[in-house]
């Protein structure tokens, strides 16, 4: 079930049934030479909606732009600050708890979020813990290449070559959903070399195409199927079980 395309007497219905909702959160930045701008919030998109055709899941409204100072060098990337995207987290968050979600799942697809993301966790537990008392609601964020099983498939999929930005799994799950937008470009080293993450002109200085430690290349549609089809049966699983965890309090 998808949020955005319900309307509101349905999402009451459904909040009898379940108190979990399910936020693909990711970001909107450069992906190399063929990945798509979109990638990061795209991949976590794709897969919740793949799952909540096989469950009876609520996904929520994609939060599109996240954590992304560090690929201002290259045209297209859009960025929150920390500051602003914890905000932003906090007021999603406490807009969905007032309707009477008590487990609120934030299926990340940008590895530059993590920390943000947490530190907004942080800082909505920490309003119940100064007024000493209970929060209500509980808060996971999980990577969907963290999923169970999944980075051992993309390592088996792409035994060389992965790396960790522009990863062809990553560009396999978008061009197995758009096939019509699949690029193609030549570049050079294959594999592209890995470094540190700082500012956005130290990023592009050493890596020029955006890539680290990638051949997105070796991406095809059909690993990208097989990558979001294992995802979605993962996720489905991993929600149910944080919809059974209990409150103590």
């Amino acid at each position: 079930m998808l949020l955005a395309q319900s309307t509101w007497p349905e999402i009451e219905a459904f909040l009898t049934r379940s108190k979990t909702v399910i936020i693909p959160i990711g970001s909107n930045e450069q992906h190399g030479p063929t990945g798509l701008l979109g990638t990061d919030w795209m991949c976590p998109e794709i897969i919740a909606h793949e799952a909540q055709k096989d469950a009876d899941i609520l996904v929520g409204p994609t939060f599109n732009i996240g954590m992304a100072q560090h690929h201002l060098g290259f045209p297209g990337t859009i960025s929150l600050r920390p500051s602003t995207f914890i905000a932003a987290i906090g007021d999603w968050t406490r807009s969905l708890a007032a309707h009477g979600f008590e487990k609120i799942y934030f299926f990340n697809g940008h590895g530059g979020n993590v920390a943000t993301i947490e530190a907004a966790f942080s800082e909505l537990y920490a309003e119940a813990s100064f007024a000493r008392q209970p929060r209500g609601y509980a808060l996971k964020l999980r990577n969907w290449w963290d999923l169970s099983g999944i980075n051992r498939l993309a390592q088996t999929q792409f035994p060389v070559g992965h790396g960790s930005h522009a990863t062809p799994s990553e560009i396999a799950v978008t061009q197995w959903a758009y096939p019509h937008a699949i690029k193609t470009a030549d570049y050079s080293p294959t594999i592209a070399p890995s470094g540190p993450i700082r500012e956005g002109l130290d990023f592009r200085a050493r890596h020029p195409d955006g890539r680290m430690g990638s051949d997105p290349a070796l991406a095809t549609p059909e690993k990208g199927g097989e990558l979001v089809r294992a995802a979605a049966a993962a996720l489905i699983t991993e929600v149910a079980s944080f919809s059974a965890e209990p409150f103590l309090v």
